[in-house]
Parts: C-alpha cells; sequence; structure tokens
C-alpha cells in the first residue's frame, strides 16, 4: 500500500540525513546574507536604497536578484555564486576553444586540474568585482564607517572569501545533500523574498501605487508561465532502438527494445543561469565604475536590464548555452558509439548515420525550447513596461525566478524520487514517478 510521500521522505535514513543536511547549509547561507562587510554602515545603507526605491535603480535591483538579497545589504555573500559561474562558463568555452586544455583534461586528474584552475579563475573574478563593489560604497553618503584603503582591502577579502565559501557549501550539498548545490542557492535566495515581495505587492496596491485588475491579471499570467514551464520542462522525445541478442561471458542476452529520452529542453534552467551570469558580471563592473569613466557609463546605460539590447543579448546567450549546454551533456558522438558497441540500432537508420540522425533531432528540439525559455525570461520586462511593477517585484515574480524556481524543484523531486524508488518506496506522485510527456 502506498505510504505517504512526505512521511517516507524522513523515514529512509540516507534521504533524511541528505534532506537536513541540504537545509543546514541553505540556513547558513541565509544568515550570511544579513551579516554586512566590515567597515560598512548598515543603517545608511537602508536610508540610501529606501529613497532609491521606484527610482530606476533596476540594475541595483537586478543584481541583488541573483545575490538572494544580499548585494543590496553589502553582505558576505553579495557577489553570490556568480562568479564562480561565469568563470565555469569561460573554462568550458575554452575546453572546446584550445585543443591543449581539451587533452589535458582527458588526462587522468585532468578534471581536478581544470577544478582548480576554475576555482583560481573565480578568485580573479571576484577580486574585480570586489573592487567594483568597494567603488560603488563611496556613492552612497556615510556608507563606509573606516579609511578607504583598508576598506578596500577588507572588503574585496571578505565578498571573494565569501563567494568562495558558498562554491564550497554548493560543492557539498551536491556531493553529499539532495539536489545541485549551487543552483539550490540560488533557488533559496529566491524563494526566501517572495514571501516579502508579495507583501510589497499587496501595500503598493492598497496605496493605489499598482492597479489592482492589472496585479491579478499579472499573478495569473505567472500562473499560467508556471504550468507553461512545467509542462515544457518535462516534455520529450524518445528514439528508438533495438538490441540485437549478444553474448557476454557466458550469458546470453536476448533481443531487447528500449528508447533514449530526450527532453524538449535537455539542459533545464542551466542556459538562463549561464546567461544571466555571462552579462551580470559586466554588468556589475559599469555600473559600479561607470561614475568616472564615460564609456563604461554608457555601457550601464545599454545594458540596462529593462533595455533592449540587454534582453536581446539575454536571449541570445540563452539559446547558445541551451546548445552549448546540451552537447556537452548530451554528445551525439558518445551516445552513438555506445548503442553501436552494445550491439544496438535505431530503426530505420544506417550504423554510420546515427550521429548525423541524433544531431539533428537534437537541433530540432533544442531550437524551441530555447525559444521557449527566452520568451518567459523576457516577462519581467514585459511586465515593467506594460504593468509599471516595480523592478524589485517584476524581478522576483517574473519569468527568470520562475524558470529557476521551477527548474531547481523538479530537478531536485527527480533526485527525491530515484532515492525513494531505490529504497522501495513509492515516489512523489501517485504512480510512482514523475510523469514525463511524449512529444
Amino acid at each position: 500500500m502506498a505510504g505517504n510521500a512526505l512521511a517516507d521522505m524522513f523515514r529512509v535514513k540516507e534521504l533524511r540525513e541528505r534532506i537536513l543536511y541540504t537545509l543546514f547549509w541553505l540556513m547558513i547561507f541565509r544568515l550570511g546574507v544579513y551579516i554586512p562587510i566590515p567597515g560598512i554602515n548598515a543603517q545608511a545603507l537602508r536610508i540610501y536604497f529606501e529613497g532609491t526605491a521606484g527610482g530606476g535603480n533596476g540594475v541595483t535591483d537586478y543584481l541583488d536578484f541573483f545575490a538572494g538579497g544580499a548585494f543590496k545589504n553589502f553582505s558576505l555573500f553579495m557577489l553570490g555564486v556568480m562568479p564562480y559561474i561565469s568563470t565555469q562558463i569561460i573554462m568550458q568555452l575554452l575546453l572546446i576553444v584550445v585543443p591543449k586544455l581539451k587533452k589535458i583534461a582527458e588526462e587522468e586528474g585532468g578534471r581536478k586540474k581544470i577544478q582548480l584552475w576554475t576555482r583560481l579563475g573565480s578568485v580573479v573574478v571576484c577580486f574585480i568585482q570586489g573592487y567594483a563593489v568597494t567603488v560603488w560604497a563611496d556613492r552612497i553618503p556615510n556608507a563606509i564607517t573606516m579609511g578607504r584603503t583598508p576598506y578596500t582591502i577588507l572588503a574585496i577579502l571578505t565578498v571573494t572569501t565569501g563567494s568562495m565559501f558558498l562554491v564550497w557549501v554548493g560543492e557539498q550539498i551536491t556531493k553529499r545533500g539532495i539536489g545541485n548545490g549551487v543552483s539550490l542557492l540560488i533557488f533559496a535566495g529566491i524563494v526566501a523574498r517572495l514571501p516579502h515581495a508579495l507583501i510589497e505587492l499587496g501595500q503598493k496596491i492598497a496605496v493605489g501605487d499598482i492597479n489592482p485588475i492589472y496585479a491579478i491579471v499579472v499573478m495569473a499570467l505567472f500562473v499560467a508561465v508556471v504550468s507553461l514551464v512545467v509542462f515544457e520542462q518535462q516534455g520529450q522525445r524518445k528514439i528508438p532502438v533495438n538490441y540485437a541478442k549478444r553474448v557476454v561471458g557466458r550469458k546470453m542476452y536476448g533481443a531487447q527494445n528500449t528508447y533514449i529520452p530526450f527532453k524538449i529542453n535537455p539542459s533545464g534552467v542551466i542556459p538562463v543561469i549561464f546567461a544571466s551570469s555571462i552579462l551580470t558580471f559586466p554588468l556589475q563592473i559599469a555600473q559600479s565604475l561607470g561614475v568616472n569613466v564615460k564609456w563604461l557609463r554608457d555601457l550601464a546605460f545599454y545594458l540596462s536590464p529593462s533595455g533592449w539590447l540587454y534582453n536581446a543579448l539575454y536571449v541570445v546567450f540563452i539559446i547558445f548555452f541551451a546548445y552549448f549546454y546540451t552537447q556537452v551533456t548530451l554528445n551525439p558522438q558518445e551516445i552513438s558509439k555506445n548503442i553501436r558497441e552494445n550491439g544496438g540500432s535505431i530503426p530505420g537508420i544506417r550504423s554510420d548515420k546515427m550521429e548525423e540522425h541524433l544531431t539533428r533531432i537534437l537541433n530540432r528540439i533544442i531550437l524551441p525550447g530555447s525559444l521557449y525559455l527566452g520568451f518567459i525570461a523576457l516577462l519581467p520586462t514585459v511586465v515593467m513596461a506594460v504593468f509599471k511593477f516595480p523592478s524589485q517585484l517584476a524581478y522576483l515574480l517574473g519569468g527568470t525566478s520562475l524558470l529557476i524556481l521551477v527548474g531547481v524543484d523538479l530537478d531536485t523531486m527527480s533526485q527525491i524520487e530515484a532515492l525513494l524508488k531505490m529504497h522501495h518506496h513509492d515516489g512523489l506522485v501517485r504512480k510512482g514517478h514523475i510523469r514525463s510527456r511524449n512529444l
């Protein structure tokens, strides 16, 4: 008889320990969001940001969104995990472009070398962004409570240590907890701020800043988007594969018919996180250092999250990373090789044309999936422009946050589902598995 899924999650010792381990580190992350950098006047920050609320400070709201509220607090974790993600992207691109790096990665122990170089690169990116933060703090009246030089050194070291600590936490959650650690940190930051965003929405409706009809329309739109995101994330194309009878050792295995499940969006929410990260880095530098440098000031203006250039680049990067990440994780050449080595074949496809066939299918399903992601990611901009929602509310209740929330949630649920079934329990849904839709 099917037991209660929630009770089963905590009844299984391994799963219970993983969940509690994950929750512990997520709580540590949320505590760190409210601990300011040494030398920062938290009261001055609060007065400054209250004064700029609704005053077109969309860039700051955008950076704060990905830091889980830590950016405006000038906290230990104000840079979040974005420096690490940006460095990861650069390193993955270099592995494709530079053959020598790819050769090193394929050697024994090569992956550890690449991970070490990625971490070192992350430290460099943190130092650059940390310095930009110290310059920006000068623009906030009474924000710095010590000398400029000691504050600069202390702030750079503090935010760099904070970011690298979060990277370590993310890796520990991935290894010993449940779900993808880095994605869960971003997820936790969004979830923690949603109640405040809804309260703020109610307050703005009460004082007449937002039309209640617009609010109802926007909330209905968001509910519809969540439903569509779930539908799209679970959609898949099944590629039939037939295996002939074969002898392995002293055993004979009979013919078998199976399939390869290609999701319509194989990379999940990764393209959105990657695209946001690659745009956040130059945006923060331009925003912080642009006061005294004209070309950086112009860059900050043109890269405004509500501007057409930023959103055009955002969609282009989402499509690019959807293809890029899928090719890295689902290599048609490797899949074809494995099928042939195990005596398999795809009905109606010659053995030497298998890779070409799989590549064509992947290209066909990735494009609509990535365009769909791009469309949803643009929702906050549309909501701000059409319904006059404040940027902080639009980012938290908008497309990017919904994609991250739904994508990370589905991925985590899948891992919990697998662990439950491994311990002979029913899954999280009635039929024992998260339902996928065939396309």
